[in-house]
């Protein structure tokens, strides 16, 4: 008998990828609703009205963790075995998606080990540990800390939860993108243009990308970044995934310097368009959605509302619908300090400038006048800081309101054209960052300073008056002031007073309306600023 001879063996063949149909399908079923909650869609009513369209807010910032991870990671697990569970599970977070797990692990009964790089706030770690994760500080960046994880995960024999570049994950964001559609019925619409997304890994924009352009491939899909941890827009355009050297940590949620292998598969064919923004535009967006929600969210879940407001502004575009995704809202307080010192500035409703002036009595007086001549008319003066420096001119850092985009430019012209040679800072990191807080120190030209620290009170000429019933002969050597945001701002005043006006300069000090108190004898300035 004779026997044929044994075939090799096939290699089994690769799984197909995955196709919106598929996703659409894996959406469809996601386990989220044991923790995640439908989040409301809700119009930005003042946004909408200035942008001339209709921007709805997905307010995944009202999660039970404060952010849309929460989905993505309990459909992931809800689909391990008994026995992956029992052992546990491991991610690697900046933070968002740590909560997620954690959470997730404790409505599963699992141990979950979570590896946080350094730089995440504190109100996250906190908030991982309260949920009963275990948390490794690990690294600067999310690459840093997914490296980590992958070690304690083959030591100790866990299952890795991915936080973007897992079909589970990505389908249960995806459950958003089927909550806003059914939701638009419920506000009596099915107009919809676009869909703004943020990308850090690219989890969330996979999963709205596939449901979308199953259902409703007409409606774009916007991805949006930061222009400093735009991973995603240069592996797109370099038609291969890019690992960026460094990523800025402002919007920390979204600092990711390589995107996952199926999430860069799927974004490359189902976005339509991809948007970078700035820190100052993020920062003018967290005020935006506050003006709206009176709800704080994190730069990155207000980096969909700076990129609505840059794209309406490029395009020209009125009448249209967009929906915005307001991805998370775990920010340390701490930082609203940076937000509200910048957001202005984003929005570009504040100027900043150097200005040279002659060091001459009455210098002062006649900038000030020409401040409240400007085209356009009177501006406020939101922050003033000057130290008397050489005898011949001085240089003032100066901040004022404006009323529309690029008028820095027009402002610093007319200044020059008035003999106050301007130099426009609205954009330059330095002055903005450090420059603006260092105007001062000792000078050899303030003899017979005095210190005034006063309180004004926030309307137009009160600073005019308070020069007004200054004498001629005496000259201002120091200022510093900056609108705070109250119905007061309070200035730091240096004046030269002769020795022999001590008695005049007492009875002006008195009869101020304002409440001033004189800190000539305080050591601080004393040590700081008097020569």
């Amino acid at each position: 008998m004779t026997t044929a001879s044994a075939k090799p063996a096939k290699a089994p063949k690769a799984p197909q990828p995955l196709t919106p149909a598929d996703y659409l399908k894996k959406i469809l079923t996601a386990r989220v609703y044991d923790v995640a909650v439908e989040t409301a869609l809700e119009p930005a009513r003042n946004l909408s009205s200035r942008l001339g369209s209709t921007v709805l807010l997905k307010r995944e910032d009202t999660q039970p963790v404060f952010s849309f991870k929460l989905r993505g990671a309990y459909n992931k697990m809800a689909h391990l075995t008994p026995q992956q569970l029992k052992k546990g599970v491991i991610c690697a977070s900046a933070g968002n998606h740590a909560q997620g797990v954690a959470m997730s692990a404790r409505k599963l009964g699992a141990r979950a080990v979570i590896v946080m790089p350094t730089t995440t706030p504190q109100v996250k770690v906190d908030a991982v540990a309260a949920l009963g994760g275990e948390v490794v500080l690990f690294g600067d960046s999310y690459t840093d800390a997914y490296n980590h994880s992958l070690q304690l995960q083959k030591k100790q024999g866990l299952t890795f939860v991915h936080p973007f570049d897992d079909p589970d994950v990505i389908a249960g964001q995806g459950t958003i993108a089927m909550e806003i559609l059914r939701q638009l019925q419920g506000l009596g619409s099915q107009k919809l243009d676009a869909v703004f997304v943020a990308i850090g890994g690219g989890g969330l924009i996979s999963g709205v990308a596939n449901y979308i352009k199953a259902v409703r491939p007409e409606i774009k899909v916007i991805g949006v970044q930061t222009n400093d941890s735009d991973a995603m827009l240069q592996s797109v355009n370099a038609k291969k995934r890019v690992t960026l050297a460094d990523v800025g940590l402002f919007a920390d949620g979204t600092a990711v310097k390589l995107v996952g292998e199926e999430t860069f598969r799927v974004a490359r064919h189902l976005v339509d368009e991809y948007i970078t923004v700035d820190t100052d535009a993020v920062c003018a967006a967290i005020k935006d959605v506050f003006v709206d929600t009176r709800s704080i969210v994190e730069p990155s879940g207000a980096m969909a509302v700076a990129a609505v407001k840059q794209y309406v502004a490029k395009h020209k575009k009125k009448g249209e619908t967009y929906a915005v995704i307001l991805c998370g809202a775990n920010m340390n307080f701490d930082r609203l300090r940076f937000v509200a010192e910048r957001a202005e500035v984003g929005e570009e409703r504040e100027a900043l400038f150097a200005v040279t002036m002659p060091e001459e009595r009455g210098s002062f007086k006649r900038f000030c006048e020409l401040i409240g001549q400007l085209p356009g008319g009177p501006r406020n003066v939101t922050e003033f800081n000057y130290r008397i420096s050489d005898a011949v001119k001085g240089h003032v850092f100066v901040g004022l309101t404006t009323s529309a985009k690029g008028e820095s430019q027009k402002i610093a012209a007319n200044f020059s054209k008035h003999g106050f040679k301007a130099l426009d800072l609205t954009h330059d990191e330095l002055a903005k960052e450090h420059i603006r807080h260092m105007v001062g120190g000792h000078s050899a030209l303030a003899q017979d300073e005095r210190l005034l620290r006063c309180t004004f009170p926030e309307r137009p000429g009160a600073l005019m008056k308070f020069l007004s019933l200054m004498r001629p002969g005496w000259n201002i050597t120091l200022f510093h002031y900056r609108n705070q945001g109250a119905d007061y701002g309070r200035i730091l005043v240096g004046i030269q007073v002769p020795k022999a006006d001590d008695k005049a300069f007492a009875t002006f000090r008195d009869t101020l309306d304002y409440p001033c108190v004189e800190e000539t004898l305080n050591p601080v300035y004393r040590l700081f600023l008097q020569s």
